[in-house]
């Protein structure tokens, strides 16, 4: 079977190869190499064995994971242990954390005392903050309303813990063997969307940009960008400090993170806007920031309603302040779950008059105007797309043939693979390869591909380490040098240290060549 696998993968390379117009000599892709043909055969061995499996992938180094929601990257186990330290109430009632004061008579004790009583326990917190122990069809609630209602239920748990959260996130990063995470999270967006609810007047016409933008620049939404930044400061301080970072050894002191401004969609136009402005200005004063998101139900009735405009938006932010990567939750739909004319023109909108960069979800593909030249297009720009398997099954009920995996990948449009919010869905990134690999009868090659985009079509600064990121082939600053196998050539190394891309992207070669010596390991553990 092995055989059988790199015989396939030195066809595609050569294939490749020669409709780049070069020798195999002039350009070696890191496929080619012995550590992966060791890893193939390794890959293969444990593949139809799923706890073999699971140890492999738990070890395989991931690229990235750019769909991950900060706040729903932390399971609920967290959330409860703050609670209980901050002295957080609990409505009775809706299972939802509140601000103290408590008002225990009201039937909005504190949480500690709720448990202490046993008005509560600590699983049903659990259960009510997270999808643990949902059973479609048996629980009350459908997997959307079930996953939705999580987050204003144990968001006010959260207040002034980000840095903890960051914690948390970068912990099963470095757990699972990934590189980099590029997260959503909304510092100072609810000021921002405050800000425009008193100064923006209702005559303003909601697609009015330019009068939207003098008036909420004057009214002083730039000032909240320090403060935005101070939130990001502070939470890598406390991730400094409780990795002691540097000089630990810790491995969360190594992953890569970045930021993309997450913007609540489920408010008036107006308020979105001004979330949207405030998201491209961080993204133009801090580094770290790479990126601008949407986020929140898209099914919802107000989205539904102003999807376009909030596209134009984002277009003519774009041009006039600054071209800032875009990043969309669209597609996130499914027959049934709106009117069908709601699944024909999200995901093109997205790329067309947004200018999305990469797609996250992407769903309903099939439902789309012209779907074929949507998914033809993608490929072509590229527009990459974030799957989600585990999210897509719990809130939509898609998985297994059913979801557009094969779809995107058979019209060859990147594809990455990520967690969403892995707290809430209880999975993590090794989960999502486990589930690809046991759904779609994935290879060695395909995985690695995966691995490879995660890092690729990230918003990370820089250029790419590959020419070609189908074929995986190096700049030519790395030409004849392959990635992970050998050092870097003096043009090779000048250029990773100019470019934090490329060079993280060359880190990764090196985890994948080292792994490759060990993968037999757990192919053969006698």
């Amino acid at each position: 079977m092995s055989g059988k696998i790199l015989r396939s993968a030195a066809m595609a390379l050569a294939v490749a190869v020669l409709a780049a117009g070069c020798t195999p000599a002039q350009m070696q892709a890191p496929a080619t190499t012995a550590q992966a043909g060791r890893a193939a055969a390794a890959f293969a061995a444990v593949k139809e064995v799923p706890p073999r499996l699971r140890m492999f992938l738990q070890a395989f180094p991931k690229g990235g994971d750019l769909h991950n929601h900060l706040s729903g990257a932390v399971y609920a186990e967290d959330f409860v242990d703050w609670a209980l330290q901050d002295g957080t109430c609990f409505d009775l009632e809706s299972l939802a954390a509140s601000a103290p004061p408590c008002d225990a008579k009201g039937g909005r004790p504190a949480l500690k005392d709720a448990i202490a009583k046993g008005q509560t326990s600590r699983d049903a917190v659990v259960d009510a903050w997270s999808m643990r122990n949902y059973v479609p069809g048996i629980s009350a609630a459908s997997g959307h309303q079930q996953f939705f209602r999580t987050f204003p239920r144990f968001d006010p748990a959260t207040e002034g813990r980000r840095g903890d959260e960051l914690v948390a996130a970068i912990g099963w990063a470095a757990d699972e063997n990934t590189l980099y995470q590029e997260l959503m999270t909304s510092p100072q967006m609810w000021p921002a969307q405050a800000l425009a609810a008193r100064v923006v007047p209702d005559d303003v016409g909601d697609e009015d940009f330019a009068a939207q933008y003098e008036i909420l620049m004057k009214a002083g939404l730039a000032d909240l960008v320090p403060k935005a930044r101070a939130e990001l400061d502070a939470a890598e301080a406390e991730l400094r400090r409780h990795y002691g970072c540097p000089g630990s050894g810790d491995p969360a002191c190594d992953i890569g993170i970045r930021y993309l401004a997450q913007v609540i969609r489920t408010l008036p136009p107006k308020r979105v806007f001004a979330q949207s402005l405030l998201g491209f200005l961080l993204a133009q004063a801090d580094p770290r920031v790479v990126g601008v998101n949407l986020v929140a139900p898209e099914d919802t009735d107000i989205v539904l309603k102003t999807y376009s405009t909030q596209m134009r938006q984002l277009g003519w932010l774009g041009k006039n302040v600054a071209p800032v990567p875009v990043a969309l939750h669209a597609g996130e739909l499914t027959l049934g779950l709106v009117p069908p004319p709601d699944l024909r023109f999200h995901i093109r909108e997205a790329i067309e008059l947004a200018g999305a960069r990469r797609i996250g979800h992407g769903v309903d593909i099939s439902y789309e105007t012209d779907a074929d030249g949507i998914l033809r297009r993608m490929a072509e720009q590229p527009v990459a797309i974030e799957i989600q398997l585990t999210s897509n099954e719990v809130i939509l009920g898609v998985a297994g043939k059913d979801h557009p995996f094969d779809t995107y990948r058979a019209y060859g449009v990147p594809v990455t693979l990520n967690t969403d919010d892995a707290g809430v869905s209880r999975n993590d990134l090794t989960d999502e390869y486990w589930k690809a690999v046991q759904r779609y009868d994935l290879s060695y090659d395909d995985i690695l591909r995966f691995s490879r985009n995660g890092l690729t079509y990230s918003f990370l600064e820089g250029e790419s380490l590959w020419a070609d990121p189908v074929a995986f082939v190096p700049v030519a600053a790395c030409a004849g040098a392959v990635p992970g196998a050998d050092a870097p050539p003096p043009a090779c190394a000048t250029f990773l240290a100019a470019n934090r891309k490329a060079a993280l992207q060359w880190r990764l070669e090196e985890r994948l060549a080292a792994f490759a010596t060990e993968a037999a390991k757990l192919a053969d553990p006698q």
